[in-house]
């Protein structure tokens, strides 16, 4: 890092500085958008060796939450050399905040699942994102429970692989507020679910 830090800044600071024309933009098409700078959306560079002590000192990607609420999921961009995706949801939450969402399954399931089976979002995102899931129906719940699929779920988010190439192109901002808009009912539900 020490050879590279110049390097490293005027990269950083270019994201930061794109980060933050997309901020803008993803504000004008969703009215609940959080604003969230670029400065305030860039994680850090470092691991976290405490909790990862066989990683690399130094990431070799940018990552990024967009429309940051405390409490609520992100819309997170991840460019790195070997992998690069826009993912979005809530990725393990915590016990409190995962008993909301499957209570507001078992309230309304029927509407999350007609927001992961609509056509345009499974062309984006497939299916959720593969995580650890209960073997058996979580407390209070039937294992017939007829949503049981989903209540077995410890994570509830998705993610769209980025190529190289769209990376690079003029649109690529353009491109991530239209799967911004796509995944946006997704996050909606998670994020009531949470709060209500």
């Amino acid at each position: 890092m020490d050879e590279h830090r110049k390097e490293y800044y005027e990269v950083r600071d270019f994201y930061i500085e794109w980060l933050n024309q997309l901020d803008i933009k993803l504000a004008k098409v969703d009215p609940d958008y959080s604003p969230t700078t670029g400065k305030q959306a860039i994680n850090r560079i470092n691991n976290n060796l405490l909790f990862h002590p066989n990683k690399p000192v130094y990431k070799d990607h940018f990552g990024a939450g967009l429309d940051k609420e405390k409490g609520k999921g992100d819309f997170y961009i991840h460019i790195g050399i070997n992998e690069s995706f826009v993912a979005g949801g809530l990725y393990k939450p915590k016990k409190e905040m995962l008993d909301s969402i499957r209570a507001a399954i078992d309230y309304n399931g029927e509407k999350f699942k007609k927001i992961l089976n609509k056509k345009s979002f499974k062309n984006t995102f497939g299916e959720l994102m593969e995580d650890e899931k209960l073997k058996t129906s979580p407390k209070a719940y039937s294992k017939d429970h007829e949503h049981i699929d989903l209540l077995r779920n410890k994570s509830f988010a998705v993610m769209h692989s980025l190529t190289h190439k769209e990376i690079v192109n003029d649109d690529f901002q353009e491109q991530l507020i239209e799967i911004y808009k796509e995944m946006l009912p997704f996050r909606n539900y998670l994020n009531n679910a949470v709060t209500v």
